[in-house]
């Protein structure tokens, strides 16, 4: 299950949910990298019949400079940009704050409805509608950035106004940045300018999570949450401190990896980690529910697959 190749799209296996059977993991030692929201993964994993492993494995923390934010903002209320695509809720707020320490409100929301507005996906679009915007183009689920630019695309061919040739694009960062998004709207002719606005750091404790790794490196981890492209980048960051890269990898070979989404399904790719299962919709309720329902038969499937050799 594990692949090094240069990532493709990428498609876990899916099952269907078994709506009439019992949804538990039957005591499965499941791990879960969530720190916002640890507490109540955490719950939901033990409703779910698994033993939690909790390693929070990042924190937020705005950026020490908002500098490009507000270059951004300068640009945008002066009518240098012809679209502005927002990644994410947070984001979409951090930079409204952002902006409002150096600008009226009003004046950075009627620069916004003078541009065409993108949005990823429901969060960013909630965020929006809040100060009274509604993009003019949304990516359908799994929200990710290929769905972003095919929507992008189908505008285009239905609009010529809306063509990327030429248009000069604003694109609001989160956490990690997506060179394939940026790469593909520069193919398409875009003058693109990035505005990060928050990053994630390595929490201030790493013990948990330094805990996990080794875990996962003996073999004690039976199922693995994965719900932000983040938390495997800081996973193998600190496995790689801890020289057990490789060791992890095959720990996670040999357990099920569960994504919340084929962002963060990628993101595992490229570190050499095929995810097993994503969910049916890119919730965390539903990818525990989901997982609690396939790992028993995902897990002995797996195994049986190592043992054989296949």
């Amino acid at each position: 299950m594990v692949g090094r190749g240069a990532p493709s799209r990428l498609r876990p296996m899916r099952f269907r949910a078994t709506m009439d059977a019992m949804n538990s993991f039957d005591g499965l030692r499941v791990l879960a990298l969530e720190s916002r929201r640890a507490a109540e993964l955490a719950k939901l994993i033990t409703t779910y019949g698994g033993q939690p492993i909790v390693a929070p494995s990042m924190r937020e923390v705005p950026l020490e400079s908002n500098t490009e934010a507000l270059a951004f903002a300068r640009a945008l209320l002066a009518g240098e940009f012809d679209m502005v695509i927002f990644l994410t809720g947070v984001g979409t707020r951090a930079l409204l704050s952002v902006v409002e320490t150096a600008h009226k409100r009003d004046e950075y929301i009627e620069a916004l409805q003078r541009v065409r507005v993108v949005a990823r996906g429901p969060k960013p679009v909630a965020a929006l509608r809040e100060i009274g915007i509604t993009p003019a183009i949304t990516a359908p689920e799994p929200n990710t950035w290929h769905e972003l630019l095919s929507a992008l695309d189908d505008a285009s061919k239905a609009s010529p106004a809306l063509n990327l040739r030429g248009a000069r694009l604003a694109v609001q960062e989160y956490g990690v940045s997506n060179p394939e998004l940026l790469a593909g709207l520069k193919e398409r002719g875009a003058q693109v300018t990035r505005v990060p606005v928050y990053q994630w750091a390595l929490p201030k404790d790493l013990a948990p999570l330094r805990a996990a790794i080794a875990a996962i490196a003996e073999g004690t981890v039976d199922v693995a949450l994965f719900t932000t492209a983040v938390q495997a980048v800081h996973l193998f960051q600190v496995a790689a401190e801890m020289k057990l890269e490789e060791p992890v990898r095959n720990g996670l070979a040999r357990a099920i990896v569960a994504s919340i989404g084929p962002t963060t399904s990628e993101e595992l790719q490229r570190r050499g980690i095929r995810a097993d299962l994503e969910p049916s919709h890119p919730k965390m309720g539903y990818l525990v529910k989901e997982a609690s329902e396939q790992a028993e038969e995902l897990l002995r499937r797996k195994r049986q697959g190592i043992a054989s050799g296949g």
